[in-house]
Protein backbone atom coordinates (compact mmCIF):
# COMPACT_ATOMS: atom_id res chain seq x y z
CA UNK A 1 0.00 0.00 0.00
CA UNK A 2 2.74 2.49 0.88
CA UNK A 3 4.84 1.91 -2.01
CA UNK A 4 0.89 2.38 -4.42
CA UNK A 5 0.55 5.80 -2.60
CA UNK A 6 4.54 6.59 -3.09
CA UNK A 7 3.50 6.00 -6.74
CA UNK A 8 0.53 8.02 -7.18
CA UNK A 9 2.48 10.91 -5.16
CA UNK A 10 5.27 10.82 -7.65
CA UNK A 11 2.51 11.03 -10.65
CA UNK A 12 0.97 13.95 -9.35
CA UNK A 13 4.41 15.59 -8.61
CA UNK A 14 5.07 14.83 -12.36
CA UNK A 15 2.00 15.60 -13.58
CA UNK A 16 2.37 19.57 -11.28
CA UNK A 17 6.18 19.51 -12.71
CA UNK A 18 4.98 19.00 -16.22
CA UNK A 19 2.49 21.61 -15.53
CA UNK A 20 4.59 24.39 -14.41
CA UNK A 21 7.09 23.59 -17.53
CA UNK A 22 4.07 24.21 -20.01
CA UNK A 23 3.00 27.02 -17.89
CA UNK A 24 6.77 28.56 -18.68
CA UNK A 25 7.27 27.74 -22.24
CA UNK A 26 3.72 28.63 -23.21
CA UNK A 27 3.18 31.58 -21.16
CA UNK A 28 6.43 33.62 -22.21
CA UNK A 29 6.89 35.09 -25.53
CA UNK A 30 10.40 35.22 -25.20
CA UNK A 31 11.60 32.53 -26.54
CA UNK A 32 14.55 32.21 -24.36
CA UNK A 33 12.89 30.43 -21.83
CA UNK A 34 11.60 27.43 -23.86
CA UNK A 35 15.56 26.99 -25.47
CA UNK A 36 17.27 27.55 -22.45
CA UNK A 37 14.70 24.59 -20.53
CA UNK A 38 14.73 22.36 -23.64
CA UNK A 39 18.54 22.03 -23.63
CA UNK A 40 18.06 21.09 -19.70
CA UNK A 41 15.30 18.44 -21.29
CA UNK A 42 18.52 16.74 -22.91
CA UNK A 43 21.37 17.01 -20.58
CA UNK A 44 19.05 16.92 -18.10
CA UNK A 45 18.19 13.05 -19.01
CA UNK A 46 21.97 12.67 -19.66
CA UNK A 47 22.92 13.45 -16.57
CA UNK A 48 20.07 11.46 -14.86
CA UNK A 49 20.79 8.16 -16.41
CA UNK A 50 24.47 8.35 -15.64
CA UNK A 51 23.53 8.70 -12.42
CA UNK A 52 21.62 5.51 -12.33
CA UNK A 53 24.76 3.89 -12.71
CA UNK A 54 26.91 6.34 -10.81
CA UNK A 55 24.67 6.92 -8.06
CA UNK A 56 22.61 4.10 -7.87
CA UNK A 57 24.66 0.69 -9.15
CA UNK A 58 28.13 2.41 -8.41
CA UNK A 59 29.28 1.84 -11.99
CA UNK A 60 31.36 5.48 -12.86
CA UNK A 61 31.43 5.45 -16.72
CA UNK A 62 33.40 7.70 -18.69
CA UNK A 63 31.59 6.76 -21.89
CA UNK A 64 28.08 7.46 -21.23
CA UNK A 65 27.87 10.56 -23.92
CA UNK A 66 28.11 7.94 -26.80
CA UNK A 67 24.43 6.64 -25.76
CA UNK A 68 23.75 10.29 -25.99
CA UNK A 69 25.25 10.74 -29.58
CA UNK A 70 23.73 7.62 -30.47
CA UNK A 71 20.56 8.45 -29.85
CA UNK A 72 20.45 11.63 -31.65
CA UNK A 73 22.50 10.70 -34.84
CA UNK A 74 20.28 7.51 -35.28
CA UNK A 75 16.94 9.93 -34.83
CA UNK A 76 18.48 12.44 -37.42
CA UNK A 77 19.95 9.93 -39.69
CA UNK A 78 16.64 8.27 -39.85
CA UNK A 79 14.29 11.42 -40.89
CA UNK A 80 17.02 12.77 -43.49
CA UNK A 81 16.33 9.31 -45.59
CA UNK A 82 13.86 9.89 -48.09
CA UNK A 83 12.71 6.19 -48.32
CA UNK A 84 12.26 5.83 -44.53
CA UNK A 85 9.93 9.02 -44.27
CA UNK A 86 8.39 8.22 -47.72
CA UNK A 87 7.61 4.68 -46.22
CA UNK A 88 6.50 5.85 -43.06
CA UNK A 89 4.90 9.05 -43.78
CA UNK A 90 3.03 11.05 -40.92
CA UNK A 91 4.48 8.54 -38.68
CA UNK A 92 7.86 9.15 -39.90
CA UNK A 93 9.19 10.96 -36.04
CA UNK A 94 6.96 8.70 -33.94
CA UNK A 95 9.12 5.37 -35.57
CA UNK A 96 12.05 7.61 -35.68
CA UNK A 97 12.16 8.07 -31.73
CA UNK A 98 11.18 4.12 -31.13
CA UNK A 99 13.95 3.07 -33.78
CA UNK A 100 16.67 5.44 -32.10
CA UNK A 101 15.68 4.97 -28.41
CA UNK A 102 15.26 1.10 -29.51
CA UNK A 103 18.74 0.66 -31.55
CA UNK A 104 20.50 3.03 -28.12
CA UNK A 105 19.54 0.27 -26.04
CA UNK A 106 20.57 -2.34 -28.10
CA UNK A 107 23.91 -0.54 -28.60
CA UNK A 108 24.07 -0.08 -24.70
CA UNK A 109 23.45 -3.95 -24.78
CA UNK A 110 26.46 -5.19 -26.71
CA UNK A 111 28.69 -2.60 -24.43
CA UNK A 112 27.04 -3.51 -21.19
CA UNK A 113 27.97 -7.19 -22.22
CA UNK A 114 31.54 -6.81 -22.34
CA UNK A 115 32.19 -3.95 -19.70
CA UNK A 116 30.12 -4.91 -16.91
CA UNK A 117 32.47 -7.73 -15.95
CA UNK A 118 35.02 -5.54 -15.13
CA UNK A 119 35.73 -4.10 -12.05
CA UNK A 120 35.64 -0.11 -11.24
CA UNK A 121 38.52 0.87 -12.72
CA UNK A 122 38.86 -1.29 -16.16
CA UNK A 123 34.58 -0.62 -16.68
CA UNK A 124 35.20 3.15 -16.62
CA UNK A 125 37.81 3.21 -19.22
CA UNK A 126 36.71 0.94 -20.96
CA UNK A 127 33.37 3.04 -21.70
CA UNK A 128 35.60 5.57 -22.63
CA UNK A 129 37.49 3.58 -25.16
CA UNK A 130 34.40 2.48 -26.76
CA UNK A 131 32.91 5.89 -26.84
CA UNK A 132 35.98 7.19 -28.74
CA UNK A 133 35.54 4.81 -30.71
CA UNK A 134 32.38 5.92 -31.87
CA UNK A 135 33.42 9.43 -32.19
CA UNK A 136 36.24 8.52 -34.51
CA UNK A 137 33.54 6.51 -36.42
CA UNK A 138 31.14 9.58 -36.64
CA UNK A 139 34.33 11.50 -37.48
CA UNK A 140 35.83 9.54 -40.46
CA UNK A 141 32.43 8.14 -41.95
CA UNK A 142 31.75 11.63 -43.78
CA UNK A 143 29.27 10.46 -46.43
CA UNK A 144 27.03 9.31 -43.83
CA UNK A 145 27.47 11.67 -40.68
CA UNK A 146 29.19 14.48 -42.37
CA UNK A 147 32.15 13.81 -40.20
CA UNK A 148 33.23 17.23 -38.26
CA UNK A 149 30.48 19.75 -39.85
CA UNK A 150 27.67 16.96 -38.07
CA UNK A 151 24.33 15.68 -39.58
CA UNK A 152 24.43 18.64 -42.84
CA UNK A 153 21.34 20.19 -44.48
CA UNK A 154 19.20 19.93 -40.88
CA UNK A 155 16.50 17.47 -39.48
CA UNK A 156 12.72 17.18 -41.06
CA UNK A 157 10.16 17.89 -39.05
CA UNK A 158 7.03 16.28 -40.51
CA UNK A 159 3.41 17.02 -38.32
CA UNK A 160 2.46 13.90 -36.88
CA UNK A 161 -1.06 13.28 -35.02
CA UNK A 162 -1.93 17.38 -35.18
CA UNK A 163 1.27 17.91 -33.68
CA UNK A 164 3.67 20.09 -36.15
CA UNK A 165 7.59 20.26 -34.68
CA UNK A 166 8.46 22.88 -37.20
CA UNK A 167 6.29 25.33 -34.32
CA UNK A 168 8.44 25.86 -31.71
CA UNK A 169 5.83 25.64 -29.02
CA UNK A 170 4.36 21.93 -30.12
CA UNK A 171 8.08 21.16 -30.06
CA UNK A 172 8.43 22.51 -26.60
CA UNK A 173 5.33 20.50 -25.59
CA UNK A 174 6.94 17.53 -26.79
CA UNK A 175 10.29 17.50 -25.61
CA UNK A 176 8.63 18.22 -22.13
CA UNK A 177 6.35 15.33 -22.26
CA UNK A 178 8.69 13.08 -23.15
CA UNK A 179 11.22 14.20 -20.79
CA UNK A 180 8.54 14.41 -17.45
CA UNK A 181 8.15 10.58 -18.62
CA UNK A 182 11.90 9.49 -18.84
CA UNK A 183 12.05 10.96 -15.42
CA UNK A 184 9.01 8.96 -14.29
CA UNK A 185 10.73 5.72 -15.49
CA UNK A 186 13.56 6.32 -13.82
CA UNK A 187 11.94 7.48 -10.67
CA UNK A 188 9.90 4.26 -10.91
CA UNK A 189 13.26 1.96 -11.36
CA UNK A 190 14.92 3.45 -8.86
CA UNK A 191 12.30 2.68 -5.97
CA UNK A 192 10.91 -0.59 -7.55
CA UNK A 193 12.64 -3.50 -6.01
CA UNK A 194 15.17 -3.69 -8.99
CA UNK A 195 16.15 -0.11 -7.48
CA UNK A 196 17.13 -1.33 -3.96
CA UNK A 197 18.92 -4.33 -5.59
CA UNK A 198 20.93 -1.52 -7.45
CA UNK A 199 22.07 -0.07 -4.22
CA UNK A 200 22.88 -3.49 -2.73
CA UNK A 201 25.35 -4.20 -5.54
CA UNK A 202 26.52 -0.45 -5.10
CA UNK A 203 27.38 -1.10 -1.25
CA UNK A 204 28.38 -4.73 -1.91
CA UNK A 205 28.39 -6.83 -4.31
CA UNK A 206 29.95 -9.86 -3.08
CA UNK A 207 27.19 -10.29 -0.32
CA UNK A 208 25.16 -9.29 -2.98
CA UNK A 209 25.61 -12.35 -5.29
CA UNK A 210 25.65 -14.52 -1.89
CA UNK A 211 22.24 -13.60 -1.26
CA UNK A 212 21.35 -15.16 -4.96
CA UNK A 213 21.30 -12.04 -7.22
CA UNK A 214 22.71 -12.16 -10.92
CA UNK A 215 24.71 -9.10 -10.30
CA UNK A 216 25.55 -9.41 -14.05
CA UNK A 217 22.56 -9.35 -15.35
CA UNK A 218 21.51 -6.61 -12.92
CA UNK A 219 24.28 -4.63 -13.36
CA UNK A 220 23.48 -5.05 -17.33
CA UNK A 221 19.76 -4.34 -16.93
CA UNK A 222 20.71 -0.88 -15.43
CA UNK A 223 23.31 -0.51 -18.03
CA UNK A 224 20.96 -0.39 -20.85
CA UNK A 225 18.27 1.17 -19.14
CA UNK A 226 20.79 3.90 -18.64
CA UNK A 227 21.78 4.19 -22.20
CA UNK A 228 18.48 3.81 -23.63
CA UNK A 229 17.41 7.44 -21.32
CA UNK A 230 20.96 8.81 -22.64
CA UNK A 231 19.25 8.28 -26.42
CA UNK A 232 16.69 9.87 -25.91
CA UNK A 233 18.37 13.39 -23.94
CA UNK A 234 20.23 13.04 -27.70
CA UNK A 235 17.06 12.65 -29.79
CA UNK A 236 15.66 15.49 -27.80
CA UNK A 237 18.46 17.54 -28.38
CA UNK A 238 18.63 16.48 -32.01
CA UNK A 239 15.29 18.06 -32.35
CA UNK A 240 15.99 21.17 -30.75
CA UNK A 241 18.97 22.02 -32.56
CA UNK A 242 17.47 20.07 -36.40
CA UNK A 243 21.33 18.59 -36.39
CA UNK A 244 23.43 16.01 -34.41
CA UNK A 245 27.41 16.75 -34.34
CA UNK A 246 30.26 14.68 -33.16
CA UNK A 247 30.67 16.98 -29.82
CA UNK A 248 27.77 14.86 -28.38
CA UNK A 249 30.31 11.38 -28.59
CA UNK A 250 33.22 13.34 -27.63
CA UNK A 251 34.80 12.59 -23.65
CA UNK A 252 34.44 15.92 -22.50
CA UNK A 253 30.63 15.59 -22.85
CA UNK A 254 30.36 12.35 -20.67
CA UNK A 255 32.79 14.64 -18.10
CA UNK A 256 30.28 17.21 -18.45
CA UNK A 257 27.45 14.73 -17.32
CA UNK A 258 30.01 13.37 -14.31
CA UNK A 259 30.33 17.63 -13.27
CA UNK A 260 26.63 17.82 -13.11
CA UNK A 261 26.14 14.64 -11.15
CA UNK A 262 28.83 15.98 -8.31
CA UNK A 263 27.56 19.60 -8.48
CA UNK A 264 24.00 18.49 -7.64
CA UNK A 265 24.38 15.58 -5.80
CA UNK A 266 24.17 11.84 -6.49
CA UNK A 267 22.58 10.52 -3.89
CA UNK A 268 19.63 12.61 -4.14
CA UNK A 269 17.12 11.84 -7.00
CA UNK A 270 17.14 15.00 -8.46
CA UNK A 271 20.20 16.05 -7.74
CA UNK A 272 21.97 15.19 -11.32
CA UNK A 273 19.05 17.18 -12.66
CA UNK A 274 19.68 20.62 -10.87
CA UNK A 275 23.42 19.94 -11.35
CA UNK A 276 22.48 20.17 -14.91
CA UNK A 277 20.86 23.64 -14.38
CA UNK A 278 23.15 25.12 -12.79
CA UNK A 279 25.72 24.41 -14.90
CA UNK A 280 23.80 25.38 -17.99
CA UNK A 281 23.47 28.66 -16.27
CA UNK A 282 26.70 29.05 -14.95
CA UNK A 283 28.24 28.11 -18.16
CA UNK A 284 25.51 30.85 -19.94
CA UNK A 285 26.69 33.78 -17.52
CA UNK A 286 30.11 33.00 -18.11
CA UNK A 287 30.65 32.72 -21.15
CA UNK A 288 29.02 36.60 -21.71
CA UNK A 289 32.09 38.13 -19.80
CA UNK A 290 35.42 35.97 -20.51
CA UNK A 291 36.41 33.03 -23.01
CA UNK A 292 38.01 31.45 -20.38
CA UNK A 293 34.82 29.47 -19.06
CA UNK A 294 36.33 26.49 -18.73
CA UNK A 295 38.46 27.75 -16.20
CA UNK A 296 35.67 29.82 -13.96
CA UNK A 297 33.59 26.87 -14.24
CA UNK A 298 36.06 24.30 -12.85
CA UNK A 299 36.78 26.44 -10.13
CA UNK A 300 33.35 26.78 -9.28
CA UNK A 301 33.31 23.22 -9.90
CA UNK A 302 36.17 22.86 -6.86
CA UNK A 303 34.79 24.99 -4.52
CA UNK A 304 31.91 23.22 -4.05
CA UNK A 305 32.73 19.78 -4.04
CA UNK A 306 35.98 20.91 -1.45
CA UNK A 307 33.59 23.33 0.95
CA UNK A 308 30.39 21.08 0.71
CA UNK A 309 32.67 17.68 0.41
CA UNK A 310 29.34 16.34 -1.76
CA UNK A 311 26.91 17.72 -4.30
CA UNK A 312 24.34 20.51 -3.24
CA UNK A 313 21.49 18.11 -2.63
CA UNK A 314 23.58 15.78 -1.02
CA UNK A 315 24.05 18.66 1.24
CA UNK A 316 20.86 20.26 2.17
CA UNK A 317 19.80 16.68 2.74
CA UNK A 318 22.74 15.57 5.14
CA UNK A 319 21.69 18.98 6.82
CA UNK A 320 18.16 17.87 6.98
CA UNK A 321 18.75 14.62 8.64
CA UNK A 322 20.97 15.74 11.04
CA UNK A 323 19.18 18.99 12.21
CA UNK A 324 16.16 15.98 12.47
CA UNK A 325 18.21 13.55 14.55
CA UNK A 326 19.07 16.59 16.82
CA UNK A 327 15.40 16.87 17.45
CA UNK A 328 14.77 14.15 18.36
CA UNK A 329 17.51 13.33 20.49
CA UNK A 330 16.60 16.48 22.66
CA UNK A 331 12.85 15.20 22.97
CA UNK A 332 14.38 11.74 24.02
CA UNK A 333 16.13 13.99 26.55
CA UNK A 334 13.73 15.57 27.54
CA UNK A 335 11.27 12.53 28.14
CA UNK A 336 13.90 10.91 30.23
CA UNK A 337 14.38 13.91 32.72
CA UNK A 338 10.58 14.35 32.94
CA UNK A 339 10.40 10.38 33.87
CA UNK A 340 13.23 10.48 36.24
CA UNK A 341 11.39 13.81 38.03
CA UNK A 342 8.33 11.99 38.13
CA UNK A 343 10.17 8.80 39.43
CA UNK A 344 11.74 10.98 42.16
CA UNK A 345 8.79 12.80 43.16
Amino acid sequence: MNVLLEFRRDFLLAIAGLAVLLLIGLGVDHPWPRDFLTSIFAYGLLAMSLNLLIGFTGLVSFGHAAFFAFGGYTFGLLLQSTGFTGAMGAWSVPVAFVAAAGGTALYALVIGAICVRLSEIYFAFLTLAFQMFLYSLIISWVDVTGGDQGLMGGIPRPEFLGVDLSNPYDRYVTCAIVFVACLMLLRVVTESPFGYTLRMIRDNPTRTAFLGVNVFRVKLISFVVAGAVAGVGGVILALFTSGAYPEWAYWAQSGEAIFMIMLGGLTVFLGPLLGAVLLRILNDVVQSYTTHSEIVIGIVILAVVLGLRRGILDFIRDLWVEREQSSLRRAADDTSRSAGGEAGR
